[in-house]
């Protein structure tokens, strides 16, 4: 890559972790508070497992495409 330029998927890790911090967060929230949202599955906690993935995968891409990095 050269210098001067950021790769998008420095920008794509930043969403990522953007989002799924906001739906972990969410997910989180309804299991402390004790909501049960009425659909099938809720004892599954989709929110909090998605959510931690996005999370993840965003700071994957966002440390290993950082602007700055050599190589």
């Amino acid at each position: 890559m050269r210098s001067g330029h950021i790769s998008i998927w420095f920008f794509i890790g930043v969403l990522l972790t953007v989002y799924g911090a906001m739906i972990f967060g969410d997910g989180v929230f309804d299991l402390a508070t004790g909501h049960v949202p009425t659909v099938i599955l809720a004892n599954l906690h989709a929110p909090v497992w998605w959510g931690g993935l996005l999370l993840v995968l965003g700071l994957f891409y966002g440390i290993r495409f950082r602007p700055g990095r050599n190589g």
